[in-house]
């Protein structure tokens, strides 16, 4: 029987303590560590790849031919050597050969082994070393000897970074060799401007001793830097203010929730008991933790793996006594904040008067510290992987999320031009602000429907904000999508009712839960987790009507919270007209349910369907019988239309929503809808863009649902057109496209006045 990972790797470090110790030089004492390893794991082959001017070079080796010691180099990526550096990640494989990336060095007389395993030598995030063991019959180690061997490479780190055998690796950020401006490029996560100065988060911890001299105390440290860690997150929770109660709230307790995770620290004890220190047990656990994002294609789930990483950069320099960050030392000038990801309870720690922006080299749309800084109202830039190259401390930036941009360096002019952009961005919403209280009535007295997309509690409040409609397409799924657990009813129904309250009389539609394919979540597995094309793939209806106990859950939810009032349920996905037929007929079962055990119902039930399959439209004289409303979804109908993935950059401008496909698809849904007396809308990106909006008016669509930062532009480009007009112009465009229908549309809108800023 195996022994566990710790005491494997224990009974390691214990025959290393003395290789370590001795007077040898360290290429002598890394042939010791070959051999030791070779043995313990009872492989015939172990071997040490150093770094050395930009090559993986072997450095010593038990059972490869010595003479290739120094002479065997790979480039980072070449050969599994190569591809373990390059990526940081650990190889098993019971037949090396047959990986795609196994390159055959002769000099080495390794081709009797089969098997293979390799590890990173890490130093600062990065690996400066491979550490491999081969055996000449066909086997996957086991588990617990790759954990022994993760933790060895720990060690060999310390004595690699010590001696200066291998090339520095992760150096912190130095000045730029050049002082010229430079713009880089990003992905928006929070919308907005702001102008400071760099200032890194977090100065890198470096570790000094990893073998742990008494264990015990090694463990007492640990328990202690985990009591002040839970007392800091508890602290902050509670003292973290956004004016009202929202999706936040339930994003700070998940994290306070990883904090006291037991299985978290119950790992970092395991590394302790193999011999680590608490720094080094720390770290142990948190490499393979970042290994395991660099694997992981769920969005959601990384962003919860970064929360993880969160607490254990807090975990570190707590127990370190490394407390010094960016937020503790204290911003003193106004300041871009830039970190490689950071979590929600790390962004609350900076004062915000002081906080004017946040670059990120990771982050997504639905980390948790995106919805954080969503509702504190600072401009968020992500996905900026060179920025540590690009930006040093001190640097002046200009960060322009709505134009996914960062100044580095700005010259006067630059920031001459951003100064006059924030300033016409004030005035343009101070302007669009008084539009609040007019109708969206065009010029010939039509008036039209512009209702705002919401998807969080915070949300609501762009009602009052924006003068809107109303809510026409509220996401249920943003409450799924921050919860470490499947939201109970209750909680559910606390979210719909409080919507409904602040929606007053205003109408509010409700989409059913639009999860699965690419919004997986961690804790509802289904069979489409390993989808080729998630997107197109179980979700949304499809998901919801074969888990119908969520859909049961939601249902009641959404009925009990609407009790004396009316409700708007939409389906999200509709492909076939029997697949609305279930979904209604389910939540009339719960309303009978529920009317059955005599409490409140709605006063009314309207149920619609999304048009986002581009299938359903060849039976609309089916389902329209059946509808209350129909609403378009133009991001996900446009992308089945043109087959081309609107989250792929290289797909972005090759589809465009004033290609004549797409506006003669959306004009063939209009008189149906019309002539059935069912209200038709659109909801998507595309109606909140005022170019497309106009020639969505032009088609006959009389309600759009957008953004709320686009209700005051789409308000007045309405009130600046007549409808008639633009009606009989798109009759004109669509009927004998022009190779520029865009071009064409904006001439005749600069001719008419229309109202585009």
């Amino acid at each position: 029987m195996p022994l566990s990972a710790p005491a494997a790797a224990r009974e390691i470090l214990t025959r290393l303590h003395d290789v370590m110790g001795s007077r040898s030089a360290t290429p002598a004492k890394l042939g010791a560590v070959v051999q030791i390893i070779g043995e313990a794991l009872n492989s015939e082959v172990c071997s040490i790849y150093l770094l050395r001017d930009g090559l993986l070079e072997l450095f010593a080796t038990r059972g490869l031919s010595q003479a290739a010691v120094h002479v065997t180099k790979l480039a980072p990526g070449e050969g599994l050597i190569g591809v373990i550096a390059a990526n940081v990640e650990t190889l098993n494989l019971d037949e090396a050969a047959a990986h795609p990336d196994f390159a055959y060095r002769p000099e080495t007389g390794e081709d009797r082994f089969h098997s293979f395993a390799g590890v990173p030598i890490i130093r600062r995030e990065q690996a400066v070393g491979v550490l491999a063991v081969q055996h000449t019959e066909p086997h996957r180690y086991e588990d617990v000897e790759i954990e022994a061997l993760q933790t060895v490479a720990m060690v060999l780190s310390e004595l690699i970074a010590n001696t200066g055998l291998a090339d520095e690796a992760g150096a912190s950020p130095t000045r730029a060799q050049t002082t010229a401006a430079k713009t880089i490029l990003g992905l928006r996560l929070v919308d907005g401007m702001g102008a400071g100065h760099a200032v890194y988060h977090q100065p890198r911890i470096t570790i000094e001793h990893t073998v742990a001299e008494d264990t015990e105390a090694e463990r007492h440290r640990v328990y202690g830097a985990f009591d002040k860690m839970r007392e800091q997150i508890d602290r902050m929770t509670s003292q973290a203010e956004f004016g009202v109660d929202g999706e936040h709230r339930e994003v700070l307790e998940t994290y306070k929730m990883f904090a006291y995770d037991e299985g978290w620290s119950r790992r970092i004890n395991e590394a302790i008991d193999s011999g680590l220190t608490a720094e080094a047990a720390i770290e142990r656990v948190q490499q393979r933790t970042r290994m395991r994002m660099r694997q992981i294609d769920d969005p959601l789930l990384a962003d919860r793996m970064h929360d993880l990483e969160d607490l254990s950069n807090r975990l570190l320099r707590i127990v370190s006594g490394q407390m010094g960050t960016a937020a503790q030392l204290g911003l003193r000038k106004d300041t871009i904040l830039i970190a490689r990801n950071l979590g929600p309870a790390e962004l609350l720690e900076y004062d915000r008067r002081r906080l004017k922006g946040v670059v990120l080299e990771e982050g997504s749309l639905t980390a948790h510290v995106t919805i954080v800084a969503r509702a504190m109202g600072v401009p968020v830039l992500g996905r900026m992987r060179n920025v540590r190259r690009e930006v040093s401390e001190g640097d002046l930036l200009l960060l322009d999320s709505n134009s996914s941009t960062l100044l580095v360096r700005p010259t006067a002019a630059m920031e001459e031009v951003f100064e006059a952009k924030l300033a016409l961005r004030q005035k343009r919403r101070a302007v669009f602000a008084a539009l609040k209280s007019e109708p969206p009535v065009t010029k010939d007295g039509h008036r039209l429907a512009v209702m705002v997309n919401a998807g969080l509690r915070d949300d609501v409040a762009a009602l009052d904000l924006t003068g809107a409609d109303g809510i026409g397409l509220f996401r249920t799924e943003f409450q799924f999508l921050v919860s470490a657990t499947l939201p109970q009813r209750e909680r559910q129904q606390r979210l719909y009712r409080d919507v409904l309250d602040v929606a007053g009389d205003r109408p509010v539609t409700f989409r059913t839960v639009d999860i699965g394919g690419d919004k997986a979540l961690p804790y509802l597995n289904g069979d489409g987790a390993d989808e080729e094309n998630p997107a197109m793939g179980w979700r949304a209806l499809r998901l919801a009507l074969e888990r119908d106990g969520l859909m049961k859950a939601q249902a009641r939810a959404l009925i009990d919270a609407a009790g004396g009032r009316a409700l708007n349920i939409m389906f999200p996905m509709v492909s076939e007209p029997w697949e609305f037929d279930e979904a209604r007929a389910l939540f009339e079962a719960q309303r009978d349910w529920i009317a059955s055990r005599n409490r409140m119902l709605p006063s009314q039930i309207r149920y619609g369907a999304m048009l986002e399959v581009p299938a359903l439209a060849e039976q609309l004289d089916l389902l329209l019988p059946k509808l209350d409303f129909l609403s378009i979804g133009t991001n996900d109908l446009t992308q089945f239309l043109f087959a081309a993935d609107r989250a792929n950059p290289k797909l972005a401008e090759r589809y465009d929503w004033l290609s004549p496909s797409i506006l003669r698809f959306i004009r063939r849904i209009v008189d149906p809808a019309r002539d059935a007396g069912v209200d038709l809308a659109v909801c998507g990106e595309m109606g909140g863009r005022p170019l497309e909006a106009l020639a969505l008016i032009g088609l006959g669509i009389d309600r759009l649902s957008i953004t709320p930062a686009a209700v005051g532009p789409i308000k007045a480009m309405i009130r600046s057109i007549d409808r008639s007009a633009v009606m009989a112009e798109m009759e004109t465009l669509l009927a004998r496209p022009p190779r520029d229908l865009r071009g064409a549309l904006a001439h005749w809108a600069g001719e008419h006045g229309v109202e585009l800023a």
